[in-house]
């Protein structure tokens, strides 16, 4: 003990114990109270190592003040303020399963809001240990067992100081990327910088963030919304008179096919259909389908495609729109448009944790009313993969929340187990079914989980006809984005009739399809196949026209798939493009007749131009809306901007059930319809894990999944 107390006498010696103090409360935050999903060995290694290099950064400021009297009132003050962060951030995983934003802490009144009247409940006893070691310091200091060090300390020190811990953070954050590419650059989930980089480095992220779009943001004036405006309102096709409305005052639900590629429909393995279930839709006269729909999706991937679906927007050049700015965006999404225009209800069905792409966030920024993720379901034992309950559960779960939603009702089933690296219990894979023999474990396990996938869709199609929503919905099934990649197509050309040797840049546009079809029962069967081409982007407008709802006083970038004038070029998120003639990819066009590069005379090649140039305004004139927030400073008729605190998504059910019994003979929920008897004994699956007993013991964590291919 004398000597540990000579040792703090010393300036540096009280440095170290301090931020080896630091380090260890910010271990026991990182392994008692946040969840972070650490899987392997790699991953625990620089758990452990994240917080030194930030640690030792801040604390060695003080060695920057020479005189004592400074030095330790500001080395105890960062270790104070320090605490005040991480256990701020403590108490606000919690209460949100988040971490606290620059947005976050500036806009205190709505934290303080939300955490009012919890906190004491959030406190737990081992949270004396975030403070102890500050009290102590104070004491021993107090009662002279630590002496102050007059000696002065020279610069070079400090300097020293600061380059080792620049070191740190450098070495830390080139394992991380090798971990976890793209960490920066892609952002999905805060919970990654926080797991690889700290709480203090995700920060000081986030300030530079939040710094370069209030920048952005401060400079943003209505004229640059004029600009927006004007194009869509030049770029804006009228509906189909034959269509609009066909399904109005109908249920909305969608189904979200996780990394679902288009090839997969009608393809055949061995003789044996990957999907029977989704081709007889696909052929069905009830079904409106495209067979030339593209995803458009940039590093976002999934929540790419969700802001399209929602709000007819591009997502942006770089990172997820949903990560980098969802939590403080102005949105005129469709849950909102249908709340507020036809009296919709809304809600999200997903298996994974709520904070994953920042959805928690995002989907009330939307306007949607209900969002149950991971925390409704019994995610324990074998139901769930670390993406989330497995789709026959989930469909199957959702059930007992689905049937007391007011109708009608717009909802989104938001499938998972179709996912890289596409990988599925044995007990779960068909029997009957035998899939490729490629050598790429991909590429064969590809097949397995999309034939799991529609026998999800088959089960839970059963129950809406069984209970009578079929007939009263319009079903819309899509594709988020590829599954199997550009690097590993070479793989699977030999199962769509070609060789490796011929694949070319042109071969991986082409797969960059997807399914959409709209399912609209009792319309006439008057549905088909259209050879349109389209995208994620035009997927709002065609719904809202299919409702009934016009869309010419929204901003939106897409145009109805049904109408005479919508507009076929489909842009890609890297400016490549297709037309119904030609594919653009890296500056190299190609006929889509025979997939060679095109030879184009003068009149081509400007149309070519034309083209391209129109790609490049809209990305550009989507990202300028996006990034500087340029709704905030529109406001249609009729649209009422979405409060976000209106929303709270625990206990969505009690709240539905609340609602029920206050309308009595007037709830329009199929529980009502069903003469106050549940159906949920109405829905048939034969997934094995129904009959498995679930403990705590073996409940399985639910991760953001590490994967790049995300």
């Amino acid at each position: 003990m004398k000597k540990l107390s000579s040792f703090a006498d010393t300036r540096i010696g009280l440095f170290t114990i301090l931020v080896v103090l630091f380090w260890l409360k910010t271990l026991l935050a990182y392994f008692a109270d946040f969840k972070l999903g650490v899987n392997g060995i790699l991953q625990y290694f620089i758990l452990i190592f994240n917080p030194l290099g930030t640690t030792i950064l801040l604390f060695g400021i003080a060695f920057y003040f020479k005189r004592s009297r400074f030095f330790y009132p500001v080395l105890l003050g960062i270790d104070a303020l320090n605490t005040l962060l991480l256990y701020l951030n403590v108490i606000y995983f919690r209460e949100f399963t988040d971490f606290m934003t620059i947005a976050t802490m500036t806009g205190y009144s709505k934290v303080n809001q939300g955490l009012s009247g919890s906190s004491l409940a959030l406190t737990n006893v081992h949270d004396l240990l975030y403070w102890a070691d500050l009290v102590i310091i104070l004491l021993l200091m107090l009662f002279r067992r630590i002496h102050f060090d007059p000696r002065a300390l020279s610069n070079r020190l400090a300097f020293s100081i600061t380059s080792i811990a620049f070191v740190v953070c450098g070495l830390n954050l080139m394992v991380a990327e090798m971990n976890r590419p793209q960490l920066l650059g892609r952002t999905f989930d805060r919970t990654y910088i926080v797991k690889y980089m700290g709480v203090d480095f995700f920060t000081g992220y986030d300030l530079v963030k939040s710094q370069h779009i209030n920048d952005m943001r401060k400079t943003a004036t209505p004229s640059e919304l004029d600009q927006v405006r004007k194009y869509t309102k030049a770029h804006y096709a009228a509906p189909n008179k034959r269509m609009y409305g066909i399904a109005k005052g109908r249920n909305v639900i969608i189904i979200h096919l996780e990394s679902f590629q288009q090839f997969i429909i009608d393809k055949k393995i061995n003789g044996q259909e990957v999907t029977p279930f989704l081709n007889s839709l696909y052929h069905s006269k009830e079904t409106y389908a495209f067979d030339n729909f593209f995803h458009q999706v940039g590093q976002g991937k999934t929540s790419d495609a969700e802001n399209m679906l929602e709000t007819s927007t591009f997502g942006l050049p770089q990172g997820s729109l949903f990560a980098t700015l969802g939590s403080d965006n102005t949105f005129q999404g469709a849950p909102a448009i249908l709340h507020q225009r036809a009296g919709y209800t809304t809600g999200v069905f997903h298996g994974n944790v709520a904070s994953f792409w920042n959805r928690n966030n995002v989907y009330k920024n939307l306007g949607y009313q209900y969002f149950f993720d991971a925390s409704y379901f019994d995610t324990s034992g074998d139901k769930a993969t670390g993406y989330g309950l497995k789709d026959k559960l989930l469909f199957d779960n959702s059930i007992r929340y689905l049937q007391n939603l007011q109708q009608p009702f717009y909802v989104k089933y938001l499938t998972v187990t179709n996912h890289f690296p596409f990988e599925l219990d044995n007990e779960d894979k068909d029997p009957n079914f035998q899939t490729t023999n490629t050598g790429d474990t991909t590429v064969d396990n590809y097949f397995v989980t999309a034939h799991y996938l529609d026998q999800s869709i088959q089960e839970f199609f059963n129950y809406l006809k069984k209970t009578g929503l079929y007939n009263h919905s319009i079903i819309m099934i899509y594709g988020d984005h590829y599954g199997i990649s550009n690097s590993e197509n070479k793989n699977l050309a030999s199962v769509l009739g070609k060789s490796a040797d011929s694949w070319t840049d042109f071969d991986n546009a082409q797969l960059q399809r997807v399914p959409m079809m709209f399912v609209i029962p009792n319309s006439g069967n008057h549905g088909y196949i259209s050879h349109v081409y389209g995208g994620e982007i035009d997927v709002l407008p065609t719904l809202m026209h299919l409702l009934g709802i016009s869309t010419h006083r929204y901003i939106q970038f897409g145009t109805d798939l049904f109408s005479s004038h919508h507009d076929q070029v489909v842009a890609f998120r890297n400016q490549d493009f297709v037309t119904p003639h030609y594919t653009s990819v890296n500056g190299t066009v190609y006929k889509n007749s025979d997939g060679r590069v095109a030879k184009l005379n003068q009149r081509q090649k400007k149309h070519i131009k034309a083209d391209r140039k129109h790609v490049i305004n809209e990305l550009r004139l989507s990202d300028s809306l996006n990034e500087k927030n340029l709704l905030r400073f529109y406001h249609p008729t009729g649209f009422k901007t979405v409060n976000p605190s209106d929303y709270n998504y625990s206990g969505g059910l009690k709240r539905e059930k609340r609602i029920e019994r206050k309308l009595g003979k007037k709830s329009t929920s199929l529980y009502n319809k069903n003469g106050n008897k549940s159906t949920v004994s109405d829905y048939q699956t034969n997934a094995p894990e129904k009959n498995h007993k679930s403990t705590d013991s073996n409940r399985i964590k639910i991760t953001n999944p590490d994967s790049n291919k995300n």
